[in-house]
Protein backbone atom coordinates (compact mmCIF):
# COMPACT_ATOMS: atom_id res chain seq x y z
CA UNK A 1 0.00 0.00 0.00
CA UNK A 2 1.33 3.37 -0.93
CA UNK A 3 1.80 6.14 1.41
CA UNK A 4 1.47 9.71 1.32
CA UNK A 5 2.96 12.52 3.75
CA UNK A 6 1.02 14.86 5.36
CA UNK A 7 2.20 17.93 3.23
CA UNK A 8 1.23 16.20 0.22
CA UNK A 9 -1.85 14.90 1.86
CA UNK A 10 -3.09 18.63 2.22
CA UNK A 11 -2.09 19.37 -1.09
CA UNK A 12 -3.82 16.12 -2.83
CA UNK A 13 -7.21 17.22 -0.99
CA UNK A 14 -7.38 20.93 -1.52
CA UNK A 15 -6.27 20.14 -5.22
CA UNK A 16 -9.45 17.90 -4.98
CA UNK A 17 -11.96 20.15 -4.02
CA UNK A 18 -10.40 22.68 -6.53
CA UNK A 19 -11.18 20.58 -9.16
CA UNK A 20 -14.30 18.84 -7.71
CA UNK A 21 -18.09 20.16 -9.56
CA UNK A 22 -19.69 20.19 -6.03
CA UNK A 23 -18.66 19.51 -2.20
CA UNK A 24 -16.63 15.74 -1.25
CA UNK A 25 -17.58 14.06 1.57
CA UNK A 26 -14.81 12.40 3.75
CA UNK A 27 -15.77 8.70 2.31
CA UNK A 28 -15.70 10.27 -1.25
CA UNK A 29 -12.70 11.07 -1.21
CA UNK A 30 -11.31 8.27 0.97
CA UNK A 31 -12.85 6.06 -1.80
CA UNK A 32 -11.46 7.94 -4.97
CA UNK A 33 -8.11 10.18 -4.72
CA UNK A 34 -7.09 8.95 -1.33
CA UNK A 35 -8.18 4.91 -2.24
CA UNK A 36 -4.97 3.20 -1.84
CA UNK A 37 -2.92 5.63 0.32
CA UNK A 38 -4.07 4.35 3.63
CA UNK A 39 -4.91 7.75 4.65
CA UNK A 40 -7.24 7.50 8.32
CA UNK A 41 -9.86 9.62 8.91
CA UNK A 42 -8.12 11.13 11.49
CA UNK A 43 -5.23 11.74 9.40
CA UNK A 44 -7.79 13.22 6.94
CA UNK A 45 -9.66 15.20 9.92
CA UNK A 46 -5.92 16.79 10.32
CA UNK A 47 -5.42 17.44 6.46
CA UNK A 48 -9.32 19.36 6.57
CA UNK A 49 -8.67 21.07 9.46
CA UNK A 50 -5.37 22.54 8.47
CA UNK A 51 -6.52 23.57 4.73
CA UNK A 52 -9.77 25.45 6.38
CA UNK A 53 -6.62 27.26 9.08
CA UNK A 54 -5.07 28.18 5.83
CA UNK A 55 -7.90 29.92 4.11
CA UNK A 56 -9.36 31.36 6.71
CA UNK A 57 -8.08 35.03 6.77
CA UNK A 58 -8.45 35.02 2.95
CA UNK A 59 -11.13 35.64 0.30
CA UNK A 60 -11.94 32.05 -0.44
CA UNK A 61 -13.19 29.32 2.55
CA UNK A 62 -13.36 25.79 3.20
CA UNK A 63 -16.59 25.27 4.41
CA UNK A 64 -18.45 22.48 5.42
CA UNK A 65 -22.32 21.84 4.23
CA UNK A 66 -24.80 18.97 4.18
CA UNK A 67 -22.85 17.21 1.07
CA UNK A 68 -19.53 17.59 2.21
CA UNK A 69 -16.36 20.14 2.00
CA UNK A 70 -16.24 22.73 -0.79
CA UNK A 71 -14.42 26.40 -1.22
CA UNK A 72 -16.55 29.05 -1.40
CA UNK A 73 -15.45 32.89 -1.66
CA UNK A 74 -16.16 34.85 1.33
CA UNK A 75 -20.10 35.90 1.39
CA UNK A 76 -18.86 39.67 2.16
CA UNK A 77 -17.46 40.20 -1.33
CA UNK A 78 -20.64 38.82 -3.37
CA UNK A 79 -21.55 42.34 -4.47
CA UNK A 80 -18.41 42.57 -6.50
CA UNK A 81 -17.89 39.17 -7.58
CA UNK A 82 -21.54 39.15 -8.97
CA UNK A 83 -20.02 41.64 -11.72
CA UNK A 84 -18.24 39.00 -13.48
CA UNK A 85 -21.78 38.03 -14.45
CA UNK A 86 -22.96 40.27 -17.07
CA UNK A 87 -26.77 38.48 -17.25
CA UNK A 88 -29.06 39.79 -15.35
CA UNK A 89 -29.42 38.83 -11.31
CA UNK A 90 -32.59 36.47 -11.35
CA UNK A 91 -35.42 37.54 -8.93
CA UNK A 92 -37.92 35.33 -7.33
CA UNK A 93 -41.17 36.53 -5.74
CA UNK A 94 -42.11 36.76 -2.14
CA UNK A 95 -44.45 34.10 -2.60
CA UNK A 96 -42.12 31.85 -3.52
CA UNK A 97 -39.67 32.41 -0.59
CA UNK A 98 -42.97 32.09 2.31
CA UNK A 99 -43.38 28.68 0.47
CA UNK A 100 -39.60 27.78 0.57
CA UNK A 101 -39.57 28.87 4.78
CA UNK A 102 -42.61 26.82 5.40
CA UNK A 103 -41.76 23.66 3.81
CA UNK A 104 -38.04 24.10 5.72
CA UNK A 105 -39.68 24.88 8.75
CA UNK A 106 -42.71 22.50 8.86
CA UNK A 107 -41.61 19.83 6.61
CA UNK A 108 -43.06 17.14 5.72
CA UNK A 109 -45.46 19.31 4.65
CA UNK A 110 -48.79 19.01 1.51
CA UNK A 111 -49.14 21.56 -0.53
CA UNK A 112 -52.57 22.35 1.07
CA UNK A 113 -51.32 22.58 4.35
CA UNK A 114 -48.98 25.31 2.92
CA UNK A 115 -52.02 26.98 1.43
CA UNK A 116 -53.95 27.16 4.76
CA UNK A 117 -51.00 28.79 6.50
CA UNK A 118 -50.20 31.46 3.54
CA UNK A 119 -54.08 31.89 2.80
CA UNK A 120 -53.64 31.84 -0.96
CA UNK A 121 -52.95 28.88 -3.35
CA UNK A 122 -49.52 28.04 -4.00
CA UNK A 123 -48.87 28.58 -7.88
CA UNK A 124 -47.34 25.28 -9.88
CA UNK A 125 -44.77 27.36 -10.95
CA UNK A 126 -43.30 27.78 -7.59
CA UNK A 127 -43.10 24.05 -6.81
CA UNK A 128 -41.85 23.43 -9.56
CA UNK A 129 -38.95 26.02 -9.61
CA UNK A 130 -38.43 24.72 -5.93
CA UNK A 131 -37.37 21.15 -7.27
CA UNK A 132 -35.69 22.19 -10.28
CA UNK A 133 -33.47 23.76 -8.08
CA UNK A 134 -33.46 20.77 -6.26
CA UNK A 135 -34.51 22.61 -2.80
CA UNK A 136 -37.21 20.64 -1.99
CA UNK A 137 -38.62 16.90 -3.07
CA UNK A 138 -41.60 14.47 -2.25
CA UNK A 139 -40.55 11.91 0.57
CA UNK A 140 -44.13 10.62 0.81
CA UNK A 141 -47.86 11.10 1.12
CA UNK A 142 -49.95 12.05 3.40
CA UNK A 143 -52.34 8.99 4.38
CA UNK A 144 -55.62 10.92 3.85
CA UNK A 145 -58.22 11.07 1.18
CA UNK A 146 -55.97 11.95 -2.30
CA UNK A 147 -53.24 11.17 -0.27
CA UNK A 148 -51.33 14.72 -1.27
CA UNK A 149 -47.64 14.42 -1.74
CA UNK A 150 -45.72 15.24 1.26
CA UNK A 151 -42.63 18.23 0.67
CA UNK A 152 -39.47 18.59 2.67
CA UNK A 153 -35.86 20.12 1.72
CA UNK A 154 -32.93 18.41 0.41
CA UNK A 155 -29.08 17.96 0.53
CA UNK A 156 -29.40 21.06 -2.50
CA UNK A 157 -31.26 23.51 0.19
CA UNK A 158 -28.45 22.95 2.91
CA UNK A 159 -25.37 23.02 0.29
CA UNK A 160 -27.03 26.41 -1.43
CA UNK A 161 -27.58 28.20 1.77
CA UNK A 162 -24.07 26.85 3.55
CA UNK A 163 -25.70 24.49 5.84
CA UNK A 164 -24.53 21.50 7.24
CA UNK A 165 -28.29 20.40 9.18
CA UNK A 166 -31.69 21.80 9.14
CA UNK A 167 -30.77 22.88 12.87
CA UNK A 168 -28.76 25.39 11.67
CA UNK A 169 -32.11 27.39 10.33
CA UNK A 170 -32.84 30.42 12.00
CA UNK A 171 -35.00 30.28 15.08
CA UNK A 172 -38.55 31.44 13.95
CA UNK A 173 -39.41 31.76 17.22
CA UNK A 174 -40.26 35.47 17.11
CA UNK A 175 -38.72 36.05 14.36
CA UNK A 176 -39.89 39.69 12.96
CA UNK A 177 -37.23 40.68 9.98
CA UNK A 178 -37.83 40.08 6.19
CA UNK A 179 -38.60 36.41 4.64
CA UNK A 180 -35.29 36.91 2.79
CA UNK A 181 -33.30 37.07 6.15
CA UNK A 182 -34.02 33.36 7.02
CA UNK A 183 -32.00 32.22 4.09
CA UNK A 184 -29.46 35.23 4.57
CA UNK A 185 -30.39 36.27 0.76
CA UNK A 186 -28.36 38.73 -1.20
CA UNK A 187 -30.55 41.70 -2.23
CA UNK A 188 -29.77 44.76 -4.03
CA UNK A 189 -29.41 46.63 -0.88
CA UNK A 190 -27.11 44.73 0.16
CA UNK A 191 -24.51 45.57 -3.13
CA UNK A 192 -25.28 49.28 -2.29
CA UNK A 193 -24.27 49.24 0.97
CA UNK A 194 -21.23 47.71 0.45
CA UNK A 195 -20.17 50.18 -2.17
CA UNK A 196 -21.21 52.71 -0.27
CA UNK A 197 -18.47 51.97 2.53
CA UNK A 198 -16.11 52.14 -0.26
CA UNK A 199 -16.96 55.05 -1.46
CA UNK A 200 -17.46 56.79 2.04
CA UNK A 201 -20.95 57.55 1.51
CA UNK A 202 -23.25 57.38 4.73
CA UNK A 203 -25.48 54.54 3.89
CA UNK A 204 -28.27 55.17 7.18
CA UNK A 205 -30.90 55.67 6.83
CA UNK A 206 -31.31 55.30 3.16
CA UNK A 207 -33.78 52.47 2.42
CA UNK A 208 -33.91 52.29 -1.45
CA UNK A 209 -36.81 49.28 -1.53
CA UNK A 210 -39.99 50.69 -2.91
CA UNK A 211 -43.33 49.92 -1.63
CA UNK A 212 -46.65 50.64 -3.10
CA UNK A 213 -49.08 53.82 -0.96
CA UNK A 214 -50.56 50.80 1.21
CA UNK A 215 -46.93 49.52 1.98
CA UNK A 216 -46.84 46.32 0.25
CA UNK A 217 -43.95 45.28 -1.88
CA UNK A 218 -43.72 46.80 -5.50
CA UNK A 219 -42.46 44.35 -8.15
CA UNK A 220 -38.97 46.07 -7.81
CA UNK A 221 -39.24 44.42 -4.21
CA UNK A 222 -38.48 41.12 -5.41
CA UNK A 223 -35.45 39.52 -3.85
CA UNK A 224 -32.92 38.53 -6.31
CA UNK A 225 -30.95 34.80 -5.85
CA UNK A 226 -27.86 33.08 -8.08
CA UNK A 227 -28.42 31.19 -10.95
CA UNK A 228 -32.13 30.64 -11.25
CA UNK A 229 -35.46 32.05 -13.87
CA UNK A 230 -37.64 34.34 -12.08
CA UNK A 231 -41.21 32.93 -10.86
CA UNK A 232 -43.88 34.17 -9.14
Amino acid sequence: MAKIGDEQLKQLVEAALFVADGPLSKDKLQNTVLEGLGVSTQKLNKALDAIELDYRPRGIHLVQVASGYRFQSDDSLSPWLSKLWQESTPRYSRALLETLALIAYRQPVTRGEIEDVRGVTVSSNIIKTLTERDWIKVVGHREVPGRPALYATTKGFLDYFGLQSLEQLPDIEGFDGEIEDLFSMPTDEDAKQAEASISGDDPENKDSRKTAADGTPTADNVIPLRGAESQD
